[in-house]
């Protein structure tokens, strides 16, 4: 069971790893739990500093998750964390903000710098806004954060994207941190940091070893569930819903042009997909494109083979049960393959419990794109409303 603080509490408590800090239960800003946890850090926006000048003695960074044009991520498989900066309308310079750009510029100028690289970094604490009955504006902490992660170059951990809103462009950051395997932060260190003291007795092992070593001993976690249930593969917000209607219902008649979005989904998912062939549904043998995943560099290429196939079935929408993809229709793709290669399955609908149970068993190398992925596959490459993903598939995908 998930540990929870009272908001009481919260003066006292020590920052513990996806515990969540309940807010005032009258839901009034001034009851919001950050500022009571880590005095200083003030109660509103994504960038909350405790200290003066380039002199930090914290950085908290606030997500709400719900953010569609710029969605903060953890991956917990890795302990990358992806953050974007406080530039989120037209109008403004890239650090013409209320000072969170200018953070992470300084930051990630620290973490390269070649003279005392990370010397006077501040840590970053990540919280997630979690509702609870008790207090609307209760949080969740995700972890200890520090800029940059193992093998991104400094042109790769902060970047400037641009984005348009009603034709206008403009830019924000993209910040990588990694989530360092600290899972308690002691009250003790807060009250060491407080008063700028970071290598403290009390510091955390992993964040010690970062600043005096650069060493990312990032926090990581295997997945327990290897098999996803219906909830897990259905879209859980109403903008996904949305998006994932939409898809379906532009390729329910047109079975054959899905196969053509499905490969090029996957292309977003990893840019070392490389598709080969749309096959012909009269020859395709099974397998509705073919291609290739990069392992090796790129001057000296090392290649994994593989077999897409694409299941435009209903989806669990709208009260409607779902088309399922069957143990049928996973052993068809499993005796496509061949040795060496895996195979790839996108549906529009789910993948039914006993063919996923049987793939995961047996040690099938089988990746499933369900509803649910296709559309945070589409919304985290920027189709993140009804209007941008109808545009693309009547663009790119005509019958």
């Amino acid at each position: 069971m998930m540990q929870m603080f009272s908001y009481e509490q919260l003066p006292t408590a020590n920052l513990i790893i996806d515990a969540v800090y309940q807010s005032s239960p009258d839901g009034q800003l001034s009851g919001e739990p950050i500022s009571k946890l880590l005095p200083g850090s003030g109660n509103m926006g994504g960038f909350r500093v405790s200290g003066r000048g380039q002199s930090k003695n914290w950085v908290v960074l606030f997500t709400t998750g719900e953010d569609r044009d710029w969605p903060d991520t953890l991956d917990l498989a890795t302990g990358q964390f992806v953050y974007y900066g406080d530039n989120k309308t037209p109008g403004h310079e890239l650090h013409d903000t209320r000072g969170g750009n200018k953070v992470l510029r300084h930051a990630f100028e620290r973490l390269h710098a070649t003279d005392r690289p990370r010397a006077g970094l501040a840590p970053f604490f990540i919280f997630k806004k979690h509702r609870t009955v008790d207090g609307a504006r209760s949080v969740q902490f995700k972890g200890l954060a520090v800029p940059g992660f193992a093998g991104l170059s400094a042109t790769e951990d902060l970047v400037a994207v641009w984005k348009s809103v009603e034709g206008a462009r403009f830019q924000n950051y993209k910040a990588i941190f990694t989530v360092l395997d600290v899972p308690v932060v002691t009250r003790d260190w807060l009250r060491e940091l407080a008063c700028g003291d970071s290598l403290s007795a009390n510091a955390p092992d992993a964040w010690r070893r970062w600043v005096m070593g650069g060493q990312y001993r990032a926090l990581t976690a295997e997945p327990t569930t290897v098999i996803r249930s219906l909830e897990l593969q259905t879209p859980d917000t109403p903008l996904k819903r949305d998006i994932l209607r939409c898809v379906w219902l532009y390729f329910e008649n047109a079975p054959l042009v899905f196969e053509r979005f499905a490969a090029h989904l996957y292309l977003m998912v990893d840019r070392r997909v490389i598709i080969d062939e749309i096959t012909r549904g009269a020859v395709d043998g099974g397998r509705d494109a073919v291609g290739r995943y990069l392992l090796g560099l790129r001057e000296d290429p090392v290649y994994a083979e593989f077999s897409l196939e694409a299941k435009c079935y209903r989806p669990p929408l709208d009260g409607r049960p779902p088309n399922t993809v069957g143990v049928k229709e996973v052993s068809r793709l499993i005796s496509r393959i061949r040795h060496r290669q895996f195979g790839v399955l996108v549906t529009t609908s789910i993948v039914a419990r006993q063919a996923y149970q049987e793939v995961r068993e047996d040690r099938h190398p089988i990746i499933f794109i369900c509803g649910r992925d296709i559309a945070e596959i589409l919304i985290e490459n920027g189709y993140n409303t009804i209007e941008r993903v109808s545009t693309l598939l009547q663009d790119e995908f005509r019958g």
